[in-house]
Protein backbone atom coordinates (compact mmCIF):
# COMPACT_ATOMS: atom_id res chain seq x y z
CA UNK A 1 0.00 0.00 0.00
CA UNK A 2 1.43 3.39 -1.14
CA UNK A 3 2.01 6.22 1.71
CA UNK A 4 -1.00 8.89 -0.12
CA UNK A 5 0.02 11.57 2.48
CA UNK A 6 3.98 11.57 1.07
CA UNK A 7 2.45 12.39 -2.65
CA UNK A 8 0.11 14.80 -1.68
CA UNK A 9 2.65 16.74 0.74
CA UNK A 10 4.93 17.23 -2.50
CA UNK A 11 2.47 18.38 -4.58
CA UNK A 12 1.00 21.27 -2.45
CA UNK A 13 4.86 21.94 -1.78
CA UNK A 14 5.61 22.99 -4.79
CA UNK A 15 5.12 26.61 -4.79
CA UNK A 16 6.34 27.80 -8.22
CA UNK A 17 3.48 25.17 -9.38
CA UNK A 18 1.14 26.32 -11.98
CA UNK A 19 -2.32 25.55 -10.61
CA UNK A 20 -5.94 27.09 -10.77
CA UNK A 21 -8.14 28.60 -8.48
CA UNK A 22 -7.44 29.93 -4.75
CA UNK A 23 -4.26 28.32 -3.94
CA UNK A 24 -1.09 29.70 -2.57
CA UNK A 25 0.68 28.97 -5.77
CA UNK A 26 -1.71 30.89 -8.05
CA UNK A 27 -1.60 33.93 -5.61
CA UNK A 28 2.33 33.97 -5.65
CA UNK A 29 2.29 33.70 -9.63
CA UNK A 30 -0.39 36.72 -9.72
CA UNK A 31 1.99 38.80 -7.57
CA UNK A 32 4.61 38.23 -9.55
CA UNK A 33 2.78 39.09 -12.87
CA UNK A 34 1.60 42.09 -10.95
CA UNK A 35 5.19 43.20 -10.00
CA UNK A 36 6.29 42.39 -13.88
CA UNK A 37 3.26 45.00 -14.90
CA UNK A 38 3.78 47.77 -12.70
CA UNK A 39 7.61 47.77 -13.45
CA UNK A 40 6.45 47.72 -17.30
CA UNK A 41 3.93 51.07 -15.96
CA UNK A 42 6.90 52.80 -14.02
CA UNK A 43 9.36 51.87 -17.07
CA UNK A 44 7.41 53.43 -19.84
CA UNK A 45 6.42 56.65 -17.42
CA UNK A 46 10.26 56.80 -17.28
CA UNK A 47 11.39 56.61 -20.69
CA UNK A 48 8.89 58.08 -22.60
CA UNK A 49 7.64 60.90 -20.28
CA UNK A 50 4.07 60.47 -20.80
CA UNK A 51 1.61 58.53 -18.25
CA UNK A 52 1.08 55.11 -19.27
CA UNK A 53 -2.94 55.83 -20.90
CA UNK A 54 -1.01 58.80 -22.82
CA UNK A 55 1.70 56.93 -24.23
CA UNK A 56 -1.16 54.24 -25.56
CA UNK A 57 -3.33 56.64 -26.88
CA UNK A 58 -6.31 56.39 -24.50
CA UNK A 59 -6.14 59.91 -23.22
Amino acid sequence: MQDTNKISTAVTDDRNAWRWGFTPQAEIWNGRLAMIGFLAAALIELFSGQGFLHFWGIL
